[in-house]
């Protein structure tokens, strides 16, 4: 076992001293020593209850004959970190996640992992992790919020309803009272918000990909079953451990070609490109972004699920979860059913006798919302390196625009100007230098796009940005363009008026500026000022790469 290189031997008594200072008996020093990354927390709603999560990890573990070995990990909760100085900070926090996990099972020489995380960051900061150690491993999170009941209407909310209802409030179509009962209502109980947002969609990957149990990507947080779930986790890991099944031999080529399948089908959130790529780069597998064009085009969606569609995690669970989807998805070849899962079976194996239960949350291929899937990556002279959009949620009128361009050099600004009624139709918002190393961070931009929505301007504008939008954003949002202007990527020498051609069918986005006025532009450009220039951020914002290779350090 790994864990003998700090336990056993002679020379190991001090070693074994320090777990006795702890209550260890000498029967749990000789088991296996099985880790587990606690995210729990009180500020995170989708982290608040993991201690019960926990709790049941380390029952299982015990069941299955191993020693559970309990430590912390830091998490952000991206809706309360949202529009301030707070979001440059949460996609960094990955990075530091996927470090802490790798030390703590490094010096202290675990056999295994079961790693619990529920929320935006957390869920591919733990599977970079994972994949970097390549000791078996689970992922088991706290599973999806339930949404809520609208206070005047028979119809669901959620928090991205309480996001829009801002705007509907900021342009007259809502009063402060009915945006207050809204918000009593959006967030009923724990877990990850309710809607396929980023930690919903990063759940339900994990389970596509084969790093969580049947289960894990949509029971939701409140239900027995997921304690359940966690019980049989922590049995599972020891028969991986057995079978030294690790996450490499899970997370291979034909398994993340799988879970961009799953991607497509379900409408997951853009965020999913950054992760995934950066999940593949420490699994060594290489994520081109037009695999995700190649996949996405062949790939029906299946699934219309909040911020672009009226089901919910809940619904999603109750029709089948993602087993159903990937058993629907195999039936045309879609899937690769030979790859190994966590359960220590193959895909093919874990879904042979699934069904669809709910055919109107799941459709079949037969009878898809879209055609194509969930997301499109873009190119074009705004975008050399690409640029992403969830197409799923995009109204139809939107996949094409052209407009005249709105330059904003901060979300706050561009925040300003929407909700003091500064924006006309037909107009491109342009929010630039929020990128990875302009940023510094990539923050996402949940209230400027919310603020359009709840306006009622989603069918008449786009928002373009170097940074990042939310898993909760709806209409024609395009994220990640890449280079970012603070590396001086076109985005940086766009002009106010200049016309922007938005194809997203055709996957391109054109600015309508000659090759020698962009030439002449960037030669005349420099960087501005590095937003932050101490601590941990202004590290980051050194190290790292373009959002095209997935903004790893």
């Amino acid at each position: 076992m790994k864990s003998d290189s700090a336990k056993k031997g002679i020379e190991r008594a001090p070693h074994r001293a320090l777990f006795k200072a702890m209550g260890y008996t000498d029967a749990e020093i000789k088991r296996p020593l099985i880790g587990i990354a606690n995210s729990v927390s009180s500020i995170v709603p989708g982290h608040v209850h993991l201690d019960k999560i926990t709790e049941a990890v380390r029952a299982g573990v015990y069941m299955a004959g191993g020693t559970p070995v309990e430590f912390g990990v830091i998490g952000v909760c991206d809706g309360i970190a949202m529009n301030h100085v707070g979001m440059k900070y949460s996609l960094a926090s990955r990075e530091l996640i996927a470090d802490s996990v790798e030390v703590m099972a490094t010096a202290h020489a675990f056999d295994a992992m079961v790693m619990v995380p529920n929320c935006d960051k957390i869920v591919p900061g733990m599977l970079m992790a994972a994949a970097r150690l390549d000791i078996p491993a689970i992922i088991v999170s706290g599973g999806p919020m339930l949404s809520g009941k609208h206070p005047e209407r028979d119809e669901k909310v959620d928090l991205i309803t309480v996001f829009e209802s801002v705007g509907a409030v900021l342009s007259g179509k809502m009063t402060e009272d009915q945006l207050a009962a809204i918000e009593d209502a959006a967030c009923p109980t724990c877990g990850s918000c309710a809607g396929m947002f980023t930690a919903n969609s990063m759940n339900c990957l994990t389970e596509a990909i084969g790093m969580g149990l049947p289960g894990n990507g949509t029971i939701p947080a409140v239900m027995a079953s997921r304690i359940r779930l966690a019980k049989e986790a922590g049995m599972q890991i020891m028969n991986l451990l057995e079978a030294q099944i690790t996450p490499r031999k899970i997370m291979s080529e034909k398994a993340f070609q799988n879970a961009l399948t799953a991607d497509m089908a379900l409408g997951c959130s853009t965020n999913t490109v950054l992760h995934l790529t950066a999940i593949a780069k420490e699994a060594n597998v290489s994520i081109d972004l037009n695999l995700i064009n190649e996949i996405s085009k062949k790939t029906p969606h299946l699934c219309s699920l909040s911020p672009g569609g009226k089901d919910h995690l809940e619904d999603l669970n109750r029709a089948g979860g993602i087993q159903a989807v990937v058993k629907e998805l195999s039936r045309s070849g879609l899937i690769n059913d030979d790859c190994i899962t966590a359960t220590g079976k193959t895909v093919g194996e874990n879904i042979k006798d699934v069904r669809i239960l709910d055919g109107d949350v799941i459709r079949s291929l037969e009878n898809p919302y879209h055609e194509e899937g969930g997301l499109a990556v873009l190119f074009g002279n705004l975008a050399p390196e690409g640029c992403v959009v969830k197409q799923s949620a995009v109204l139809d009128e939107m996949l094409r625009h052209e407009g005249p361009a709105r330059i904003f050099n901060s979300e706050e600004d561009a925040s300003q100007a929407i909700m003091g009624g500064k924006i006309k139709k037909g107009d491109v918002l342009v929010i630039r230098y929020e990128g990875p190393m302009g940023g510094p961070g990539m923050r996402e931009m949940l209230t400027p796009t919310s603020a359009i929505a709840g306006m009622k301007l989603d069918a008449h504008v786009a928002l373009l940005t170097d940074g990042r939008f939310s898993g909760g954003t709806r209409g024609a949002s395009i994220g990640h363009i890449s280079p970012e202007a603070m590396q001086g990527g076109p985005i940086a020498i766009v002009q106010e008026g200049d016309l922007i051609s938005i194809d997203i069918p055709g996957k391109t986005i054109t600015l309508k500026v000659s090759e020698e006025e962009i030439k002449k532009r960037l030669s005349e450009w420099s960087p501005p000022e590095p937003k932050i220039t101490h601590g941990y951020m202004a590290r980051y914002a050194k190290m790292v790469s373009s959002a095209s290779r997935g903004a790893v350090v």
